[in-house]
């Protein structure tokens, strides 16, 4: 198994510095990963949210949710979906076209912090996490406070970035990472930084293996995982112990 990057809290993840970059890049963040993406972020949350299939009336709590990709894909199945993200710009980009789209809120919106949760324990069916956890000053404590929210028996997704499976597409992919997408941030953005940041990070974060093994180890059982774009990015879904 790959060497496992030491993912626990560091200077480069401070809160509130990833939370005021996130506010600074709200306005054109969906945009932006479509491009960086070639269009494939949608498709990998459809995957995402069809691995945490929630059931009619569930109650799902999308953290790090952003403008809500995620949120609204899981609100097709009929669940009552919370879109929480610590970045204001965020929920009110969100919210703006929450109302645009339906005429009135299908999401529930709400500023928090995903090392806190704003529920009780075992009071939600499941938590979705897309591009998120990578961020978090705590990766570990984070999906502990998943567990705790969740009642036994619920569900955990985390879509994340991951470690591409064919030696010569992860040689590539590093070229584009530290070469290209910079580049495309410069033309694109208004803080080409963030998108280093967002290289350096990805870089940095544990391969698929190894985050299985992090979600076991904080209160959740039956680990899988699936490789999407030849694991660029990987779909772990668990459940409440």
């Amino acid at each position: 198994m790959t060497a496992v990057p030491d993912p626990r809290p560091t200077a480069s993840k401070d809160a509130a510095l990833v939370q005021a970059m996130f506010d600074r890049v709200a306005p054109r963040y969906d945009l932006a990963n479509t491009i960086f993406s070639l269009g494939l972020d949608r498709s990998w949350r459809r995957v995402a949210a069809a691995a945490a299939a929630p059931a009619p009336g569930a109650t799902v709590v999308d953290v790090a949710a952003g403008t809500g990709a995620l949120a609204f894909e899981l609100r097709a199945s009929g669940a009552r979906v919370v879109a929480l993200d610590f970045s204001q710009a965020m929920t009110v980009t969100g919210a703006r076209r929450d109302r645009a789209a339906f005429g009135g809120p299908a999401l529930l919106w709400c500023n928090g912090d995903a090392l806190r949760l704003p529920f009780a324990d075992a009071s939600v069916d499941a938590v979705t996490i897309a591009f998120g956890l990578r961020n978090l000053p705590d990766p570990h404590a984070g999906l502990a406070e998943f567990a705790r929210v969740v009642r036994p028996g619920g569900r955990l997704v985390v879509l994340e970035f991951s470690r591409p499976t064919w030696p010569p597409l992860r040689a590539l992919y590093l070229r584009y990472l530290v070469g290209a997408m910079p580049a495309l941030a410069r033309l694109l953005t208004s803080d080409p930084g963030a998108y280093r940041y967002l290289a350096a990070s990805i870089q940095a974060w544990p391969d698929q293996s190894a985050l299985a093994t992090m979600i076991a180890g904080a209160g959740w059982s039956r680990v899988r995982w699936r490789s999407l774009t030849g694991g660029i990015v990987a779909v772990h879904a668990a459940v409440r112990r």
